[in-house]
């Protein structure tokens, strides 16, 4: 069993999906804030042994990543009951933080440019004040 937790072997697309899905866990549990959850989701994407995705989940506790552990035997196709999700896939992590991203950029926009949304009330205000003041069509 310990040769199955080597930490120079490469992982695959399951054990990646598998570590995000945990994190997905510590995430909801509070254990991690969503910059960090972003950041360590990016590691595991780019992380291509089992130690560099271990070293991820040093400072958490359980549920953490579990390499190699024998699965179940295989069931005959006609008997296969349907797949049950732990968590979230990676394609569905990936837009939540996509999502979470694209809100703070928008509220940011919003605070840092808040001219752009009132130059047409200023635009109006220095027309009609020309008007006023005769420099309009039928001017002096």
């Amino acid at each position: 069993m310990a040769d199955y937790q080597r930490s120079n072997i490469r992982v695959s697309d399951t054990e990646r999906e598998d570590a995000l899905g945990k994190l997905g866990q510590h995430l909801s549990e509070g254990r991690l804030d969503i910059d960090e959850f972003g950041e360590r989701t990016a590691k595991v994407t780019a992380a291509k042994t089992r130690g560099e995705l271990l070293d991820l989940f040093d400072d958490l506790p359980e549920p953490r990543p579990a390499f190699g552990r024998p699965g179940p035997p295989p069931v005959t196709r006609a008997a296969a009951p349907r797949p049950v999700r732990t968590g979230p896939g990676v394609a569905q992590v990936l837009a939540g933080v996509a999502a979470v991203a694209l809100v703070i950029g928008l509220v940011a926009w919003i605070k840092v440019f808040p001219l752009v949304f009132m130059l047409p009330f200023i635009f109006f205000f220095v027309s009609g004040a020309r008007w006023r003041h005769g420099h309009g069509p039928h001017g002096r």
